[in-house]
């Protein structure tokens, strides 16, 4: 058994927040553990619930479409969730729920060290850029501790607001560019106010 299997399996035995109680199963993430780019999305929801893994449903078929179009498959990528359990009714995850898996997402990170972090939705975001927000920062490629992370805009927020989408697919046609730019990409000067914060 891999170390990613390992905490997969770790994962689906987790108690350490109340979403435990209402899941039908844990959503560890999936993807090989070589993966150059690893997409951080904001938590499960009930098709990924049900079937214990990510971005399964309608934002999930649209992500799988944006990774067409720049010539990847999803089973190329790393895919994961911020928080491992779907919320009741889909609602925002809660700063509790956030700081629970906030070990899992890291211990991820550090076992698959990807070249480049996309970061699905504001809750994503946040983690690496807690001030920051997505209209402003969303599209540009930040180093940050040597990582380069890119925020994007969740695919569930197209298809619930169509204006969006052009903005997506704008967004992920950058990828391949950046992935040959990344020793050249500037570190990011975190603001003094958020400099204390736990990032990534």
């Amino acid at each position: 058994m891999s170390e990613l299997e390992r905490l997969a399996a770790e994962i689906a035995q987790c108690t350490r927040c109340l979403l435990h109680r209402g899941r039908t199963r844990a959503v560890p993430g999936e993807g090989p553990l070589e993966a150059e780019i690893m997409f951080i999305g904001e938590a499960p929801g009930f098709h990924e619930d049900q079937q214990g893994r990510p971005f399964v449903g309608a934002a999930g078929k649209f992500l799988d479409e944006l990774l067409e179009t720049i010539g990847l498959k999803r089973d190329e990528v790393f895919i994961a969730n911020v928080i491992k359990c779907r919320p009741p009714g889909n609602r925002d995850p809660l700063p509790e729920e956030i700081e629970a898996c906030k070990p899992f997402l890291d211990r991820q990170i550090e076992i698959i060290r990807p070249r480049l972090i996309v970061t699905l939705g504001r809750f994503s975001m946040a983690r690496a850029f807690p001030k920051g927000r997505i209209s402003h920062l969303h599209g540009q490629p930040r180093k940050l501790k040597g990582v380069v992370y890119y925020p994007m805009y969740h695919p569930a927020a197209a298809l619930h607001q169509p204006s969006l989408r052009r903005t997506l697919e704008e967004d992920i046609q950058r990828i391949p560019e950046i992935l040959q730019q990344l020793d050249q990409i500037p570190e990011f000067e975190v603001p003094a106010e958020v400099e204390q914060l736990s990032l990534f």
